[in-house]
């Protein structure tokens, strides 16, 4: 299975059929104590960057949406401060990159991105949003599944291999402070490019 056709089974097709509740952007907030365990607990500071993945439709109302959310961010942008982009990856998906060094603002602007989608009617083409954070020993995400309603947790290392120890103990850390994906097998990996940082890049 190549990595395309394995995110799309994972957080789209299969997870569709699996899905456990419609997408439910309120559950981003979880993250708002979250990072403070990250830094408290677990010496994970954030890395002043999120990003909402979605899938494209080729429609003009669909395109539409996309300006809305946006006009959203661009709006709120004035009070929070939070530089946004959207962009493509390599593989087709498209994401809402947000950069902000407030946890509390990134968040917010997340969930504005990701309420306006589904009250344009596109709710269902939500698949991840992913929360950076960094320590001495690389990068740690959390992933939220849309169609599964669930987060887990990613650490990259180099050689596309993954910190499993670390990720391990994220789980055991925010288990009950966030509503962790018990099902081991959606722990799907988002790798960024060659070249890139970032699972968006």
């Amino acid at each position: 299975m190549g990595l395309l056709d394995g995110l799309r089974s994972v957080l789209g097709i299969r997870a569709e059929s699996d899905a456990s509740r419609d997408a439910e952007p309120e559950d981003l907030f979880g993250m708002s104590t979250a990072y403070l365990t990250m830094e408290a607990d677990l010496g994970y500071d954030s890395a002043d960057a999120g990003a909402l993945c979605f899938a494209g439709v080729d429609s003009s109302s669909f395109r539409d949406a996309v300006e809305n959310v946006e006009a959203i961010l661009e709006a709120g942008s004035e009070d929070t401060g939070t530089d946004f982009r959207v962009t493509e990856d390599g593989h087709g998906y498209h994401w809402v990159v947000l950069e902000d060094s407030d946890p509390e603002d990134l968040i917010t602007s997340l969930h504005f991105a990701a309420d306006t989608f589904i009250e344009e009617g596109y709710g269902s083409r939500l698949l991840a949003a992913v929360f950076a954070y960094r320590n001495d020993s690389g990068p740690a995400y959390w992933i939220y599944s849309f169609r599964r309603g669930a987060y887990y947790p990613f650490a990259p290392r180099a050689g596309r291999e993954r910190d499993s120890g670390t990720e391990f103990k994220l789980e055991s850390v925010l288990d009950g402070e966030l509503e962790i994906e018990p099902d081991k097998e959606y722990w799907y990996p988002l790798w960024p490019s060659t070249s890139g940082r970032h699972p968006w890049e």
